[in-house]
């Protein structure tokens, strides 16, 4: 696999009031949109091996930025990062191509927001599929509380919530060795250190493993962090317990055929009853950690394929 592979150049398009940067490619095969949400700390750039297979295929490859990532509007307020401004980003950029609905595929956070769109908007999803992060069941405690009283306070997710800027802060400083550590695959298997898992890894001068990409590619993640910080990106952890009310209002049943792909050495588990919230779906894994689009790309790219045409 080479690291010359290039997005196509973006164009940037007014959605519900913030501006987001979007790389599309396959203009030809318009009435068939296909839209890929990246994670964090992820951009676009992350699906780069996904678009010219998908637009060989048929598809029409519509691929944002999000908020608070790249050339896209980073707003100040939190809570303009609430799951109902993100999946409306989506609702309204459907609205800029004049799509009713469109497939949706996303990783990690992407496949949250994807999560989320099925549940609030259901209307405009086609077929999902998301990457690495399974559906996130809607317990009877918010999922910060819950996740504290599981995870404890270090654990990031809640270390965000409750201490808003320390990290934000210590990432901004050593974004580079942050983003170089993050980024790799077959790390061996730790026991579980002290203190907060991200502003450890900012702070690390040893890289464990082995790079998922070259320096070139790691390049743009880098820039665009560099370019916004970290505070926007993070701000989405900050309206987990926000969303959690928002979603409390909808069915929990997700209707959409769904392909669920899980990395094999992923830290994040499988959900093993997933088919009582989304029964129509298919359920794969590849040898792979977090980063599944770019460890395995060919192998994804068959298994998305296959099961698209269907």
């Amino acid at each position: 696999m080479t690291n010359t592979i290039k997005l196509p150049k973006p164009t940037l398009i007014s959605v519900n009031d913030v501006t987001l940067e979007v790389f599309e490619s396959g203009q030809e095969n318009k009435g068939n949109p296909i839209i890929l949400c990246h994670g964090w700390p992820e951009h676009a750039f992350s699906w780069r091996y996904q678009v010219e297979p998908l637009v060989k295929a048929g598809y029409h490859v519509i691929v944002p930025n999000q908020r608070g990532y790249g050339n896209s509007t980073c707003p100040e307020e939190v809570t303009k990062y609430d799951i109902e401004h993100l999946t409306g980003d989506l609702v309204a950029l459907l609205d800029h191509y004049e799509y009713e609905k469109a497939i949706f595929m996303g990783h990690d956070w992407g496949a949250s927001v994807v999560w989320s769109m099925s549940l609030l908007h259901p209307e405009r999803v086609d077929k999902m599929i998301n990457l690495c992060l399974p559906y996130q069941v809607r317990g009877e405690k918010p999922w910060i509380e819950f996740m504290e009283e599981f995870l404890g306070e270090d654990y990031y997710f809640v270390h965000f919530n409750k201490q808003p800027g320390v990290a934000d802060k210590i990432l901004d400083e050593n974004a580079v060795q942050f983003m170089q550590n993050l980024y790799r695959k077959n790390v061996p298997a730790q026991a579980p250190g002290e203190g907060m898992e991200m502003i450890n890894l900012a702070k690390s001068s040893v890289a464990l493993g082995e790079a998922v990409m070259s320096d070139e590619d790691l390049s743009v993640y880098i820039s665009g962090f560099q370019k916004n910080g970290f505070t926007p990106s993070i701000n989405w952890y900050r309206n987990l317990d926000r969303n959690w009310h928002l979603l409390g209002e909808v069915s929990p049943i997700v209707e959409q055929k769904t392909l669920m792909v899980y990395g094999e050495k992923d830290v994040i588990p499988p959900l093993p009853n997933i088919k009582d919230f989304v029964p129509n779906i298919d359920v794969k894994s590849l040898d792979a950690g977090h980063w599944v689009q770019e460890e395995r790309p060919e192998e994804l790219n068959e298994m998305i394929l296959n099961w698209l045409g269907k």
